[in-house]
């Protein structure tokens, strides 16, 4: 199955507790941007760098190795983000256009060619 996400894109997060960066002092500011790590197409799910991030409690697996607490991205519904167009300067939805018989995605706002 296609999705409108691939892996190495530039996404910002449009809905849920990772939408906003939180800052030093506590604050919520701007909204979120970060690059896709990984796509999986049949959960329709990505993993962003730096969204969604989720503590695992890691158990040691050799002698001498140590466990604890690690902070890890989790996966999110591909709907709960859009592309970023630099041009636009935020997230938007694309279609899809044939230029020289290969398949571009292209913003809808402003007419920029992501591939």
């Amino acid at each position: 199955m296609a999705m409108h996400i691939k892996k190495g894109d530039i996404v910002q997060v449009i809905s849920g507790s990772s939408k906003y960066k939180k800052l030093p002092d506590g604050t919520e500011r701007g909204v979120k941007k970060g690059e896709v790590i990984a796509v999986s197409p049949e959960e329709k799910k990505v993993i962003v760098k730096d969204a969604n991030v989720i503590h695992k409690h890691v158990k040691p697996r050799r002698q001498g190795e140590t466990g604890g607490i690690v902070d890890a991205e989790g996966a999110m519904y591909a709907s709960k983000v859009a592309l970023y167009c630099p041009k636009c300067d935020k997230g938007v939805r694309t279609h899809i256009e044939v230029v020289d018989g290969k398949k571009v995605r292209v913003c809808a706002k402003c007419g920029h060619k992501f591939d």
